[in-house]
């Protein structure tokens, strides 16, 4: 099997999995539960709270359930708007990760030649790689609040736990992390190595100069080698060629008789 069939296929598996990875992550801005907490009372019903970026909700055992959204932007918490903003950029990056990824990938043949290919790829799984360190910190910043607001003993209110949301943006952002980096490291090093060689190569090219009807071929000296002065070759006046005029010999009529 050919590196270039590997290369394809392990770009394949790479966006499919990151593909899931987004789908995860922005499912779990509607899930409902990324905290929830339970409450029993003397009477057989049992009251459920939990809440997420947007509102929250109580259900009971009747099956009866009652949402209310947050009733002001400006009065909700800095630590609510910047888990909202990061949330929002996850997904908005994922997005366009895709759309880069799809362009790129060998498969696909949109994106050009090789080397374009392989750089356009290579910013997808960087994009990638984005979309699931913002989505981390989001569910981590949020894991990390309810922990110690559950572990400390001076907390008087209501205590949550960890809902299903968390774990499935836990799960998706290190599938797109994973996923990202893998991607980012077989099409940055098909991409930017075509690049250093090629730069190379003009680098070491040798030119020609041409002095005096000469013409005399200098390469470029290493920075190993210390710096070459070229020798300048100067015509002498020995070797140019001159004109020389050959005599004209006059004939007379008699001479062809």
């Amino acid at each position: 099997m050919r590196h270039r069939t590997v290369i394809m296929y392990v770009e394949i598996g790479c966006f499919v999995s990151c593909l899931f990875g987004w789908i995860l992550v922005s499912s779990t801005l509607a899930i409902e539960y990324w905290t929830w907490s339970e409450v029993s009372s003397v009477i057989i019903t049992t009251s459920n709270y939990f809440s997420n970026l947007w509102k929250d909700c109580v259900s009971d055992t009747t099956g009866v359930s009652d949402c209310k959204d947050y009733p002001s932007m400006m009065a909700l918490s800095g630590f609510l708007h910047v888990t909202r903003a990061l949330s929002i950029c996850s997904v908005i990056l994922g997005f366009f990760a895709g759309v880069l990824t799809l362009i790129g990938m060998k498969c696909t043949k949109i994106g050009g030649s090789e080397l374009a290919n392989a750089r356009v790829t290579f910013a997808g799984g960087v994009t990638y790689l984005a979309s699931g360190f913002a989505g981390l910190i989001v569910y981590s910043l949020w894991g990390n609040k309810v922990r110690s607001n559950f572990v400390d003993p001076t907390f008087s209110a209501q205590k949550f736990e960890f809902g299903a949301a968390l774990y499935i943006g836990w799960g998706g952002s290190l599938l797109l992390i994973t996923s990202g980096l893998v991607l980012s490291y077989f099409s940055g090093k098909e991409g930017l190595q075509k690049t250093s060689s090629s730069s190379k190569k003009s680098l070491n090219q040798p030119y020609s100069i041409a002095l005096a009807g000469s013409r005399q071929t200098y390469m470029k000296p290493n920075s190993s080698r210390g710096i070459l002065m070229p020798t300048l070759i100067q015509g002498s006046k020995d070797g140019r060629k001159t004109n020389t005029t050959r005599p004209t010999r006059t004939y007379s009529r008699d001479d062809f008789v």
